[in-house]
């Protein structure tokens, strides 16, 4: 009995010296929802301490973290040796409104001289403060820093025929859990093929405060030659540090097969061969064609057509004659061409003048014909340019 007496002096003995565990908050907090508030346990204790045991106590009003292991050392506080236990977390509120935290019991066994053990619960008083309410939309975000890191296994804009490009992006913020940071962001698009590598949340305390990471990766592979635009995806937050919203971006990307630009750009420096041969099959192509509708078509409607594909056709003889003629020096052989290219048009129903051959005719019948130079190449250029030749004939009435 005297024993249990003089343990009992001994704890109400180590009690007065201040034995106790207190709650600390920082000064002038006011967080927001989300927001990770730093938490420190501190006992200080005279009584000696063979065992203890303290658990946060969870709630519906917050999540918590422990940031480093508990701290046991000896300190001296006026005058006195005091052996010092910490513990530091953080709290990350849920709901706007007021906050409790704690009460928070540590459970101690403690020893007196005699090695006689006593059970010893230290309470720490609740501390309340309020919470502001997230001022973002969605689900809050709230961090000390949050960055963005995309990496491509290949040039997006540049695929090879058939390749699967690796998109990996990594979200790392400071001071927030791993559950707050967003859902992994949909990838879609029409002429794309997406597949979804399972995520990877991660989640390391330090004194600061936790770091959390999540990672997200994606196959991609567009279904059609054409380049495409995954557009950019907002990230909104609140940023801890400086009190007000941000946004971070997975930037936008360009997507396609590089063959794409290749056969768009390359079309005008092929070789001028096999661009002839092409333009060449096309025209027989379409000759062919044109021939095989004739034979099958009855004479009179096939005369018509026949008409106005002379018109329309490029090719015209007569115009080869011409200029064939003047080669020769004959002036009557190049007054019998032009005379024949002239007909040809007027059937077609083409533009004539009648003043084509006016310089032509005036060096042959003309009451100076003989006499003189005369310039083939202008008569040609008459005969060929309707405008040349009504100045022609102005020139020569």
């Amino acid at each position: 009995m005297v024993k249990w007496v003089g343990l009992l002096l001994l704890l109400i003995a180590g009690d007065a010296y201040g034995d106790g565990l207190r709650l600390s908050l920082p000064d002038g907090a006011r967080p927001v929802v989300g927001e990770m508030i730093p938490v420190t346990l501190r006992g200080e204790y005279t009584s000696r301490i063979a065992l203890e045991t303290l658990t946060f106590p969870s709630s519906e009003d917050y999540d918590w973290v422990q940031l480093a292991r508990d701290q046991w050392r000896d300190e001296e506080i006026e005058g006195r040796t005091v052996r010092v236990f910490e513990r530091r977390l953080a709290v990350f509120p849920r709901h706007a409104g007021t906050l409790t935290l704690g009460p928070v019991t540590h459970h101690l066994t403690v020893v007196d001289e005699k090695n006689l053990r006593a059970p010893l619960d230290v309470v720490a008083a609740p501390v309340s403060l309020a919470v502001a309410p997230y001022p973002g939309e969605g689900a809050p975000l709230s961090a000390r820093q949050l960055t963005v890191e995309d990496t491509l296994s290949a040039a997006p804009g540049g695929l090879r025929d058939g390749e699967t490009l690796v998109r990996r992006v990594t979200l790392t913020a400071a001071g927030t859990l791993p559950h707050r940071l967003p859902p992994r962001p949909a990838l879609r698009a029409p002429w794309l093929i997406s597949f979804a590598v399972p995520e990877q949340r991660d989640m390391r305390p330090t004194p600061a405060g936790p770091v959390t990471t999540v990672v997200w990766e994606w196959h991609l592979r567009p279904t059609t030659g054409e380049p495409g635009v995954l557009p950019p995806v907002p990230i909104p937050w609140f940023d801890t540090a400086s009190r007000e919203m941000r946004t971070a971006e997975i930037p936008a990307l360009p997507f396609g097969y590089a063959s794409f630009h290749d056969n768009r750009s390359g079309t005008g420096r092929l070789p001028a061969g096999p661009t002839a041969a092409g333009v060449a099959a096309g025209i027989a192509g379409a000759l062919a064609g044109l021939g095989l509708c004739l034979v099958g078509m009855s004479p009179r409607p096939r005369a018509p057509l026949l008409h106005a594909l002379r018109r329309l056709s490029p090719l015209d003889p007569t115009r080869q004659h011409v200029k064939r003629a003047a080669r020769s020096g004959d002036p009557f052989a190049l007054r019998r061409a032009c005379d024949a290219y002239l007909r040809r048009r007027r059937d077609l129903g083409l533009k004539v003048s009648g003043c084509e051959t006016a310089a032509l005719d005036a060096a042959l019948y003309g009451r100076t014909a003989g006499e003189g130079a005369f310039d083939r190449q202008a008569a040609v250029r008459a005969v060929l340019s309707p405008e040349a030749g009504e100045q022609s004939g102005r020139a020569h009435p």
